[in-house]
């Protein structure tokens, strides 16, 4: 199972009923945070998730919107007596941003591993799941995120038999383990059947609608996108700052064949946003206007 919340939706300046762009996913013991804007600390602690066991963050840019809640997340960690090591991945420049924010959180009793995207599109291997960084269309160098999970094809005992291999191996092999035996290598996809479909979650914000968006969103079970203008007449004002209206994003979600969209990152100037939410499920209808602290279980296909 992959737990995922959005803790903010808010684009620009903090509402009181709307927290900054953050969204938080946890996934066999390990929490990714995707962006962290004012507020995120309070956020965590109405959904009632700590931020403690948080092994990854991610920071599509560096708009203060999106980070300005870090160094206070930071503290809370620290003093929660953290020591395991926390990995941030980030634009090139990465590390001079967060240090510089460090200023007013120095001591840490826990390590900071900084991993740089040098690429339009780069992959990170990490315990059990996968991160892909692709670039996206704004007006300082962006990123969004796709979180993927891979699952092992159904244990076969007749291949395994037909293999040879020992039944005090199965359960090793079947946890992916490469065994080194007498007699040669052993490896799971001597006992597994074929890959069976995994979970893919899509996160961009703070972009123009561009190809390489809808080539990494491709099949996501849930694509988290920027719907920063809902209103019809914002148009222009979408191309002008490089951000994405509402229908665009339908657009994408459509062309990308996702399971369902959540909106997110809206403008200041747009309290409610579902009231246009019915135009734009005309293009595409698994859409949701999503608000703080929106939860979905994404469960493994039987």
């Amino acid at each position: 199972m992959l737990e995922i919340c959005l803790l903010g939706t808010g684009g620009m300046m903090p509402l009181p009923h709307r927290w900054l762009t953050a969204m938080m996913a946890r996934y066999n013991g390990s929490s990714i945070l995707i962006d962290c804007g004012e507020g995120t600390q309070v956020a965590l602690k109405q959904k009632g998730w700590s931020p403690k066991p948080i092994d990854v963050m991610c920071f599509t840019h560096f708009h203060a919107d999106h980070i300005s809640g870090l160094p206070g997340m930071l503290l809370t960690m620290g003093n929660a007596e953290r020591t395991e090591p926390l990995t941030i991945i980030g634009p090139k420049g990465i590390e001079q941003v967060v240090e510089a924010l460090r200023t007013i959180a120095r001591e840490l009793p826990f390590e900071i591993k900084y991993k740089e995207i040098t690429e339009k599109n780069q992959t990170f291997e990490m315990d059990g799941y996968r991160i892909k960084a692709f670039r996206v269309n704004h007006n300082i160098i962006c990123y969004g995120y796709v979180i993927e999970i891979d699952r092992a094809g159904k244990f076969d005992p007749q291949k395994a038999k037909d293999n040879n291999i020992d039944m005090k191996y199965w359960s090793r092999l079947q946890k992916g383990e490469v065994i080194q035996t007498e007699t040669g290598v052993l490896t799971p996809d001597m006992i597994l059947g074929p890959k069976r479909k995994g979970l893919k979650v899509t996160y961009c914000t703070d972009t123009r609608p561009c190809d390489n968006i809808v080539a990494n969103a491709k099949e996501s079970d849930l694509f988290i996108c920027e719907g920063m203008y809902g209103e019809p007449d914002k148009q222009e004002k979408a191309k002008e700052h490089k951000h994405m209206t509402f229908y665009e994003a339908a657009r994408m979600a459509k062309d990308a064949e996702v399971a369902e969209m959540w909106l997110t990152h809206y403008s200041p100037s747009l309290p409610k946003p579902a009231e246009y939410i019915e135009e734009v499920r005309k293009i595409f209808p698994a859409t949701v206007a999503a608000k703080d602290g929106r939860t979905v279980d994404l469960m493994f296909e039987d």
